[in-house]
């Protein structure tokens, strides 16, 4: 064998067996992601779903994980996205009707807007304005 196919046929070897190695590692990771991810870690949860991005199980874990986080919104978002890959997922619906229903109590009444009567009766506490009834 010439020095140069001898070279050229270690770095195929070497390229093969790092290719083998970061599959294995990517398989262990994800479990590893996964399992962290079910657990409540919300960093565990965005690694697993880069590894499988089509996993409505994860989604869910990540929605419950900011949910606890006191993100509902961003949790919202994962439940429907889970939801139109897996549309029979148990109890996606409740999660998202109990977020909405949380979100919508915490949300301040509309007040009514001012009368005219009340508008000209609120001061401007710093107004160069003159009263009506002096002269200038």
């Amino acid at each position: 064998m010439t020095p140069r196919l001898s070279i050229a046929f270690g770095a195929l070897l070497l390229i093969g067996s790092a290719c083998a190695w970061s599959a294995d590692s990517g398989s262990g990771s994800l479990q590893r992601d996964t399992a962290r991810c079910q657990a409540g870690s919300l960093d565990a949860c965005y690694d697993a779903i880069r590894w499988s991005p089509r996993d409505p199980a994860l989604l869910v874990a990540l929605g419950d994980g900011l949910a606890r986080a006191g993100r509902p919104a961003d949790a919202i978002r994962n439940y429907r996205r889970a939801g139109t890959m897996s549309p029979n997922f148990p109890g996606l619906t409740a999660k998202i009707n109990l977020l909405e229903a949380r979100m919508s109590a915490k949300r301040p009444p509309k007040t009514a807007p001012l009368s005219a009567a009340t508008a000209k009766s609120v001061a401007k506490p710093f107004s160069n304005a003159e009263p009506e009834s002096q002269s200038h």
